[in-house]
């Protein structure tokens, strides 16, 4: 017996369940997709970047946690990054102040089951957002981070860093994260 397709929602819908939900969804395309939990690496370099980032981010910009929702206007992706830093004034989708559109970093931490959709679709949706200009994918089994930058041009330059003596910088950022430090709490690190 075929299964019924699953009923579109709107974005107002999704964000009357997701507030009141007890796990966080992903929102795209008219249909919600749950975000699984990440594992004790993901959270504890996601902690050990927010804290590098809090140390050294220009004074008008402010880190974000997986708490705040970006939407991406030009695709309808509602997501939740691992953390992110927005400058100047925050731009909130709607009345509430839990969805913003104007990151400027924006972070992921590789698992294993979103490693493709991080550096694929969701980079792509991500790009359209005018504000963004960097983005970090952190892997967690090894001291790897793969950095791309947005040009003048439009285009995206990719840097990686990888091994304890290598140091990720964001020049129009002034952050400079030794991948020591981002690593420092994560356990089993090759």
């Amino acid at each position: 017996m075929a299964s019924l397709p699953a009923p579109h929602l709107t974005e107002e819908q999704y964000l009357q369940i997701e507030r009141l939900a007890e796990t966080k969804s992903e929102f795209h395309d008219g249909q919600m997709f749950g975000m699984s939990g990440g594992s004790l690496n993901h959270s504890l370099i996601a902690g050990d970047m927010i804290a590098l980032l809090r140390g050294q981010k220009p004074e008008e910009c402010r880190v974000f946690t997986s708490d705040l929702q970006i939407k991406v206007a030009a695709t309808g992706l509602l997501t939740y990054p691992d953390c992110g830093l927005f400058c100047g004034e925050p731009q909130f989708a709607g009345d509430r102040q839990d969805v913003i559109l104007n990151p400027v970093l924006i972070v992921e931490i590789l698992s294993p089951s979103t490693e493709g959709y991080d550096r694929g679709k969701k980079f792509e949706s991500y790009r359209s957002i005018p504000s963004f200009r960097e983005y970090l994918i952190v892997h967690q089994d090894r001291r790897h981070v793969e950095h791309y930058s947005r040009q003048d041009d439009g285009s995206w330059l990719l840097r990686e860093h990888v091994g304890a003596g290598a140091s990720v910088t964001i020049n129009r950022l002034g952050v400079c994260i030794p991948l020591a430090d981002l690593y420092a709490s994560a356990l089993n690190i090759s």
